[in-house]
C-alpha cells in the first residue's frame, strides 16, 4: 500500500500496469510455445471521416517501447490524423504485449486533452488562452494534462509541478481565497499586498469579482495599482453572470472612459469554445479549465494486423500493415504498405525505434510538436469556422 493512489513509473516501465489478461496471455502462449513474429497498429478510426484529432502522448509511448526488441513507427506527435494507425510495432509478441494498457493509456489520453485545447485555441485565434485545469484531474497526470495544452498551442499553465516536469514556468495571479483572506471592503489591500509581495516579473493581474460589481472592482483595481496593473480578470461563477459579454462590454467602456485603455481584460471559470468565439471581442485573454483537462481519452486500440508475414486481423479489422499520408490539399489518406500512395501524400508514419534503439531523427521535443501542431492545423484548415 502507498500513501496515493498513484501507479509509479516503475511499475509502468516493468509492465506492470497493465490488464490482467495480457499476464494470462503470455502464460498461455509460454506454455504453448508459441511467440509469433506479428505486425500491430493503434489505431482509433480504420477509415478518414473528415473528423481529425490531435495526436499527443507519443514521447511517453515511445519511452515506454524503447529497449524492448521492436521495430516502431509513429505520427509523429502535434500531427492532425483521422483514420489509419498512429503507431505500427513489429516484433514477436510477447516482447511488448503487457505495455499494451499503458501504450494506450499514453497516447488515448494526452490525444483528447490535445484536442480539446486545440478546438479552445482555434476559438480565440488572437487571445492568449491559459490552461487552469490541473485541478479537475488527478495531481499525477497534471504534466499530461499542460504538455498536452501546450502542444495545441496555449500560451501557458496554472500548475507549478508540472512546469518542473516540462521545463516551464508556470503562469498565475491569485484567488478569490487572497482578497477573501483581507476582508470584505478591503479588495485595495488584497491588490496592493500582492503587488507589493510578488516578483517584479509576475503580470499584475488583479480579481476584480469578489464582493461587488465587477465595474466597480476593476476601476478601483485601476485607480490602485495605475500602471502598475497589466489586466483585470473577472472569474465570475456562471451563477452570477446574467449577460457575461454585456458585462465585459461595459467594464471595457469603463476602462476606457476613465483612461485606462492599456488594461486588459482576462476572463476564466467554466468556458469552452463557444464562450470564447462569444466573448473574444472584449476579452483579452482567457483561462480554461475542464474543457481541456477532462476531455474523453481518444478510443485507441491496438490490434495485430499481421502474423509471421501473412495479413491478419480480427473481424471488424482491417488487415495488412498500412500507411497514412497527408496530401497538399490537407487530406488524411489510408492504404497498404509497399503499395503505392497519393503522388502528392507525405506519409506521417516515422520510424521512432529500430531493435528499441530511438532513432536519431525523430524529434520528441515539445517545442519540435508545438511547431507541428500549428503547421497541420493550417495544412489541413482544422477548425477554420472558428476563425474571426
Amino acid at each position: 500500500m502507498t500513501d496515493f493512489d498513484i501507479v509509479g513509473p516503475d511499475a509502468i516501465a516493468s509492465g506492470r500496469a497493465t490488464d490482467a489478461y495480457f499476464e494470462r496471455t503470455e502464460t498461455t502462449l509460454r506454455h504453448a510455445g508459441r511467440n509469433p513474429t506479428v505486425v500491430a497498429e493503434v489505431t482509433a478510426d480504420q477509415f478518414p471521416d473528415g473528423d481529425y484529432e490531435l495526436l499527443a502522448g507519443v514521447r511517453d509511448a515511445v519511452h515506454l517501447l524503447e529497449d524492448l526488441p521492436v521495430d516502431v513507427d509513429a505520427v509523429p506527435a502535434g500531427r492532425l490524423f483521422d483514420g489509419g494507425p498512429v503507431m505500427r510495432i513489429e516484433g514477436n509478441y510477447l516482447d511488448f504485449a503487457r505495455y499494451e494498457t499503458s501504450l494506450l493509456g499514453f497516447l488515448s489520453h494526452a490525444s483528447g486533452v490535445a484536442t480539446a485545447a486545440l478546438d479552445v485555441r482555434r476559438a480565440a485565434p488572437e487571445s492568449s488562452v491559459l490552461s487552469f485545469g490541473a485541478r479537475h484531474v488527478h495531481p499525477s497526470i497534471a504534466g499530461m494534462v499542460e504538455r498536452s495544452a501546450l502542444l495545441a498551442g496555449l500560451d501557458g499553465f496554472s500548475h507549478v509541478a508540472a512546469g518542473d516536469v516540462l521545463g516551464r514556468e508556470a503562469g498565475g495571479t491569485m484567488p478569490h481565497a487572497l482578497v477573501i483572506c483581507f476582508g470584505r471592503g478591503n479588495q485595495e489591500d488584497a491588490w496592493e499586498a500582492f503587488d507589493e509581495a510578488v516578483p517584479e516579473d509576475v503580470p499584475r493581474v488583479a480579481l476584480c469579482d469578489t464582493y461587488s460589481d465587477e465595474k466597480d472592482e476593476a476601476l478601483r483595481a485601476a485607480r490602485t495599482l495605475g500602471d502598475r496593473l497589466d489586466s483585470i480578470r473577472l472569474d465570475t461563477t456562471s451563477s452570477r453572470r446574467g449577460d457575461f459579454r454585456h458585462i465585459l462590454r461595459e467594464t471595457r467602456w469603463e476602462l476606457d472612459v476613465n483612461g485606462f485603455e492599456d488594461v486588459d481584460l482576462f476572463v476564466s471559470g467554466g468556458l469552452g469554445p463557444a464562450d470564447l468565439r462569444h466573448l473574444r471581442e472584449y476579452a483579452d485573454g482567457f483561462g480554461v479549465g475542464g474543457y481541456v483537462s477532462n476531455a474523453d481519452p481518444v478510443d485507441f486500440a491496438l490490434d495485430i494486423v499481421e502474423i509471421e508475414g501473412e495479413p491478419a486481423a480480427k473481424r471488424g479489422k482491417l488487415s495488412g500493415a498500412k500507411e497514412v499520408y497527408r496530401t497538399a490539399d490537407g487530406g488524411h489518406h489510408v492504404g497498404l504498405r509497399g503499395k503505392a500512395g497519393p503522388e502528392d501524400g507525405e506519409a506521417l508514419l516515422q520510424p521512432v525505434l529500430r531493435d528499441g534503439d530511438l532513432v536519431v531523427d525523430f524529434d520528441l521535443s515539445l517545442d519540435a510538436g508545438i511547431d507541428r501542431a500549428g503547421e497541420d492545423a493550417a495544412r489541413t484548415g482544422y477548425g477554420d469556422e472558428f476563425e474571426a
